[in-house]
């Protein structure tokens, strides 16, 4: 009991720079994710290969290999110094954002393309028509796998410890290497992570019933 109660303090630390760095990463993902997916339903051959690069690359690559390449290559390649937090919102974004573009594909696409004739029959503009009348339909369609997302990146910031970023498991490892007591840090660095997940997957599931997506 006395760990349980000892370790809470540096959990509470690093549970705070897990929720900064996955809150910024998965917002300024999102955004890249929006620009790559649409990017990737282009008819622009150079934007559909440019975005189709990205996404394959980041997907067909392992988190933790673009963690270490992020904070060490880019330092050792072009001289490039980041701070060990922003490299991690970094990565979060570059990865997340890969992701999200194939959700947005896929929410877009699953609009009819009827929609898209309509939009044309009234007098908007293919942009128009995108921003007023599929956007709107397709993210609703979007919101239970980009919380899926969101889940997905806030666990991952368990691998930033590999950068000695102060995050939840690297604040619970700390802990445990200081009082050679490993049971109960480690114990509550994973009730943490299920305090946090299973809530956010029931109301997913909730809001996926009301939306009936």
């Amino acid at each position: 009991m006395e760990h349980i109660t000892g370790v809470l303090p540096y959990l509470w630390e690093g549970i705070q720079l897990t929720f900064f760095i996955t809150i910024v990463g998965v917002a300024i993902g999102f955004v890249i994710g929006a620009f790559a997916g649409l990017g990737r339903i282009s008819k622009n051959k150079f934007i559909f290969w440019l975005c189709t690069a990205y996404v394959e690359l980041i997907r067909g690559t392992p988190i933790l290999v673009q963690i270490l390449f992020i904070y060490f290559g880019l330092s050792d390649l072009f001289g490039i110094n980041l701070d060990k937090v922003l490299a991690s919102v970094i990565a979060i974004a570059v990865n997340a954002g890969a992701y999200i573009a194939e959700i947005v594909r896929g929410g877009v696409q699953s609009i009819d393309k009827g929609q898209f004739e309509a939009g044309d029959s009234i007098g908007l503009t293919k942009s128009q028509t995108m921003w007023h009348i599929i956007w709107p339909q397709a993210f609703k369609r979007m919101i239970p796998p980009l919380g899926n997302q969101f889940i997905i990146s806030l666990k991952d910031t368990s691998l930033f410890s590999a950068i000695a970023v102060n995050e939840l498991l690297y604040q619970g490892r700390y802990y445990a290497s200081s009082t050679f007591v490993y049971f109960e840090p480690y114990l509550m660095v994973a009730l943490l992570y299920l305090a946090i997940t299973i809530p956010a997957s029931i109301i997913l599931r909730r809001i996926e019933r009301r939306l009936d997506v």
